[in-house]
């Protein structure tokens, strides 16, 4: 499956050929240079690996400046490998945003936005306990009671509570391809995707 890294841009939306307003994402596509091939003789298995972003020199260490320099190209900040691509690749070759067609559907993988810590209304989307009456005043978010007693005198692994939010890696599956814009390496895509805008997505074809 061919694939090409990329930066969210932000949402818009479109109408399309109906006049139904279509609410998508805009993705900065590449261009990405391929950097190295794995083979199954010298690494253990086949993937293609691409190289996305510039970046300054001073702020790339002197091993990462070598393998960059194999593939004759300046640093980057993002490297992803793809294990299967649909032409054959050679070290150094340009992957661009014309590897997709309009009505082609992908798959995005991102990092989701990061929220803190927070409780479990807004994590886990419970109702709280009860109303303001019978003498509860503070308790409109609490996550209530958890079940524990004398037995099983402890919390069971997996409970909802509140904790952590977001930061996850997220696949968003079967968005389509609206709009290709070759000449500004941008890619339209249906619906959202996961991420701030700015940061760094997959596109698996």
């Amino acid at each position: 499956m061919s694939g090409i890294i990329g930066k969210k841009v932000g949402m818009t939306s479109i109408f399309d050929a109906d006049g139904k307003n279509i609410p998508c994402t805009v993705i900065e596509a590449g261009p990405c240079v391929v950097t190295q091939l794995r083979t199954v003789d010298t690494d253990g298995y086949s993937a293609v690996q691409l190289a996305f972003d510039d970046k300054k020199e001073k702020n790339t260490t002197g091993s990462l400046k070598g393998h960059f320099a194999k593939a004759k190209t300046t640093p980057k900040r993002k490297l992803v490998e793809f294990k299967t691509f649909e032409d054959e690749k050679s070290l150094g070759d340009v992957v661009n945003v014309e590897i997709f067609a309009e009505g082609d559907y992908v798959d995005v993988v991102g990092t989701s936005k990061g929220k803190g810590f927070q409780g479990v209304v807004k994590r886990h989307g419970f109702g709280g306990v009860g109303g303001q009456t019978h003498g509860q005043h503070n308790r409109l978010r609490a996550p209530g009671s958890l079940g524990a007693s004398s037995w099983p005198s402890r919390v069971f692994k997996g409970m909802r509570m509140a904790g952590r939010m977001g930061g996850d890696r997220v696949k968003i599956q079967n968005l389509q391809v609206l709009k290709v814009f070759a000449d500004q390496n941008l890619l339209v895509v249906s619906g959202s995707i996961p991420g701030a805008k700015g940061s760094y997505v997959i596109v698996d074809k």
